[in-house]
């Protein structure tokens, strides 16, 4: 992956889309820090925990991940059985197989 001062990106902007383009992600610093990564649309960034195989699919433009679930729109559930009782319905269900 190749790193660009914000400065030299404005003068070289075509030739960096070209590489972005061709699949080559582009980090963007100013004055040393990372402020933004130039990369083909839909592509995974780079350290995304992903299956592999998702991550070639999502690549290639085959496949488009869903947006992030957010923990709060799904409140935790209280139990509605005791432990063990879906096991014995189980067994019971099942016999001795």
């Amino acid at each position: 992956m190749e790193t660009v001062g914000l400065r030299e990106l404005k003068n070289r902007l075509s030739r960096y889309i070209r590489r972005v383009r061709d699949g080559q992600p582009v980090i963007v610093t100013d004055r040393g820090q990372v402020v933004a990564e130039l990369r083909p649309p839909g592509q995974i960034p780079a350290g995304t925990k992903i299956d592999p195989a998702i991550a070639r699919l999502v690549n290639r433009g085959l496949l488009v991940p869903g947006a992030r679930n957010n923990a709060r729109v799904y409140p935790r559930q209280s139990r509605l059985l005791r432990s063990g009782t879906v096991a014995g319905l189980l067994d019971a269900e099942r016999g001795n197989r």
